[in-house]
């Protein structure tokens, strides 16, 4: 008896730790000639975003990512589609919030 208690007990923790578990990709590095911006995963995903609403657009992977410039996101492109102001905060004039 003390055994199914046990492995009942066992059981919940593994449930409960996967429901728990952080969802998302980590921290991603975007290197350009002026510095690094580190995307991170956890704050957007904290925040309540779905992972659809920027996979796979504006987002797919790292590795097929187009660099864009900051004029192309102020116009919307990339991160621009959230930073925008109304969204999230404007990416015009808010270097530090993501260049460190």
């Amino acid at each position: 008896m003390k055994r199914i208690i046990a492995a009942a007990a066992c059981l919940s923790l593994l449930v409960v730790g996967v429901a728990f578990a952080a969802v998302g990709g980590g921290d991603v590095t975007i290197k350009y000639k002026k510095g690094q911006v580190v995307f991170s995963h956890d704050n957007h995903v904290g925040m309540g975003l779905e992972c659809t609403k920027c996979h796979d657009k504006p987002f797919t992977d790292s590795k097929s990512h187009k660099t864009v410039t900051m004029k192309q996101m102020q116009k919307g492109a990339s991160c621009g589609a959230c930073h925008n102001g109304k969204t999230a905060f404007t990416v015009k004039g808010n270097c530090k919030n993501c260049h460190k």
